[in-house]
């Protein structure tokens, strides 16, 4: 998708929210949008979804699916979480039974099937976003754009937003995201694209950082609550292992065998005195 000299303002003869901003998001890339409140980033993520059309220039080679998440979904709409999902998915281009497995997929994966039946003007913030999700990747899109996708969503629901955007990228997409929390360090490797002024600076991805490896043992009752605060944190899970007995105390290291000659403590030039041997 390439952005050719967009130019929008809301009015004739009122300010440029954006001016000549040109720029570019290739397949398998994600861009995070930044930028100060008012300056325009949920204008160009509408201009970068369709939402908008531009006053002047044009988007190009914008993928044929779209799925588009504004910051505040409208959930007030006459539908239950699944009449609303399944005619999502039928508008999506999906047949009836492909519509029906792609809702029973994301409304479990989204933790929304307690409120499968629930009208949509009776859900909270945070459980309308999660709907939001839902509808955005029935059908998996060529562009996911994201504005501010974190707001709202409990901790679990939170880490599930870089595996979607994973999800994407994986199968050839792009993704662009704002984000004012500083939950974007999910999402490494992502180009930078801050708004100013009604201009764009687009700044490549930089290598990843450098990052170690921890194990942590945890009781097994607490696992679950654990992943999902370490993922709420940035941080990556590799894996979980099944519940192991708990470690025995450590035993003392073996002696070394000292060479001919050598006083108890292996180093000729010393007696072996109790406590002289350092580990």
């Amino acid at each position: 998708m390439r952005l050719e000299d967009v130019r929008l303002r809301y009015r004739r003869g009122g300010p440029w929210v954006l001016r000549g901003v040109t720029a570019r998001l290739d397949p398998g890339e994600v861009a995070v949008v930044l930028g100060r409140n008012g300056a325009g980033k949920s204008t160009l993520l509408q201009l970068c979804a369709g939402v908008l059309r531009p006053v002047r220039g044009r988007v190009v080679d914008r993928p044929h699916r779209v799925g588009w998440v504004p910051e505040r979904f409208p959930a007030d709409q006459p539908f239950t979480v699944t009449r609303y999902l399944t005619a999502m998915g039928r508008a999506a281009g999906l047949g009836r039974a492909d519509a029906d497995r792609a809702v029973d997929r994301w409304t479990d994966r989204l933790g929304l099937a307690p409120f499968r039946t629930v009208r949509m003007p009776d859900l909270s913030k945070g459980t309308a976003q999660k709907v939001g999700l839902a509808q955005a990747m029935l059908r998996t899109p060529g562009l996911l754009v994201l504005d501010e996708p974190w707001e709202g969503l409990d901790a679990a629901a939170r880490g599930l937003v870089p595996e979607l955007v994973d999800e994407v990228l994986t199968a050839g997409g792009a993704v662009l995201v704002s984000d004012h929390r500083g939950e974007t360090v999910r999402l490494p490797g992502a180009r930078h694209w801050t708004v100013a002024d009604g201009l764009l600076t687009d700044e490549p991805a930089t290598g990843d950082a450098a990052v170690a490896v921890v194990e942590v043992a945890v009781p097994a009752a607490r696992v679950a609550g654990t992943v999902a605060r370490l993922r709420a944190d940035g941080h990556q899970i590799l894996r979980v292992r099944e519940p192991a007995v708990p470690p025995t105390r450590a035993a003392a290291p073996p002696a070394p065998v000292p060479p001919a000659g050598a006083g108890p403590t292996g180093d000729p030039t010393r007696d072996g005195r109790a406590g002289e041997v350092a580990w």
